[in-house]
């Protein structure tokens, strides 16, 4: 069985109601949640961008059963690889083994704030790896010194170590990215429902390691009204991750998808509230070899009403898959 996740997304809630959401999340049975870390919105009628991590410290102490992931880290640029090991094996200890860091490449949107220029697509992927390796030292104990390619690491250790080390997952999006993912990873991470992405991860040694998918989904009993929020805040998601990970902020996804219709948004996010239609945006990841699914309800504001009928009608139907 597929299991069902809940998306704490920092670019549309506040701290606060984040934190409230995904206690309700957990009442009402979600399997896990994932938590984006961003610097910026997509797009700025989202309105929201707080600091993903002391978001997961308080949710970590306002729940007690929902595991916890970063639905993706970039540890190359805003955060070094070494502060980034702090605090995930310090989230670990505060959510009593319920933490997952998710890794990746990152974007421009939420990596440019810190001044030091965007490098290139390939680049990035060797950051990551360092900064992979470097994560990985540090869960392991000891004292670690490390004088690499892209970053320096000078007689670091971490005093608060969970006894077993954090799980890592690493956001794939090609053949790469996969390889990264499958010899360095503990779990993959997609946002398409790609089987070839799976057989890289497995032929580079992913086999019998967890795959987590992400779909958005809009659910609201007026179709329109979902239709409507979904283009307002996430039309910027059909522009692909080639486009998505190079603009540089919020005016650049307002320019890039001006010419996005609403009927455009419908072909690729399920809108209202017939659940068959959110059943059969999660199908191709199960049949693709996902094992897990989080689901991203678009709209801050529209948390509970989704949360509620998830627990009555959506989360039943999706257990069937």
């Amino acid at each position: 069985m597929v299991q069902i996740g809940y998306t704490m997304m920092t670019e549309q809630a506040g701290p606060r109601a984040l934190v409230e959401d995904v206690v309700a999340a957990e009442a009402a049975g979600f399997d896990f949640s994932v938590t984006s870390d961003h610097y910026f919105p997509w797009l700025a009628s989202q309105g929201h961008a707080p600091y993903a991590w002391s978001v997961l410290g308080a949710a970590a102490q306002a729940t007690s059963r929902i595991p916890l992931m970063t639905y993706v880290t970039c540890p190359t640029t805003r955060y070094h690889p070494a502060v980034v090991a702090q605090k995930a094996a310090t989230l670990q200890l505060l959510a009593e083994g319920r933490f997952r860091l998710g890794l990746g490449s990152g974007e421009s949107l939420n990596e440019h704030v810190v001044g030091v220029g965007w490098p290139a697509a390939h680049v990035r992927l060797e950051m990551l790896e360092e900064a992979v390796q470097i994560i990985r030292a540090l869960f392991g104990g000891g004292y670690v010194n490390h004088h690499g390619t892209h970053f320096d690491v000078e007689n670091a250790t971490l005093w608060d170590l969970p006894e077993q080390p954090v799980p890592i997952g690493i956001a794939v999006s090609g053949e790469r990215s996969c390889e990264l993912a499958g010899r360095l990873g503990d779990l993959l991470i997609a946002t398409e429902p790609k089987g070839e992405l799976l057989t890289a991860f497995d032929r580079n040694g992913g086999t019998g390691k967890p795959r987590v998918g992400q779909v958005p989904v809009c659910y609201d009993t007026d179709r329109d009204a979902a239709i409507a929020r979904a283009h307002a805040q996430f039309r910027w998601s059909l522009g692909g991750w080639k486009v998505n990970s190079e603009l540089p902020g919020p005016s650049a996804f307002e320019q890039a998808t001006q010419f996005v219709r609403a009927d455009d948004i419908t072909g690729s996010i399920p809108c209202g509230s017939d659940v068959e239609a959110f059943v059969e945006a999660v199908r191709p990841y199960s049949e693709a070899g996902f094992t897990e699914v989080a689901l991203v309800q678009i709209g801050g504001a529209h948390q509970r009403p989704f949360i509620d009928w998830a627990r009555s009608t959506l989360l039943p139907a999706l257990r069937e898959l």
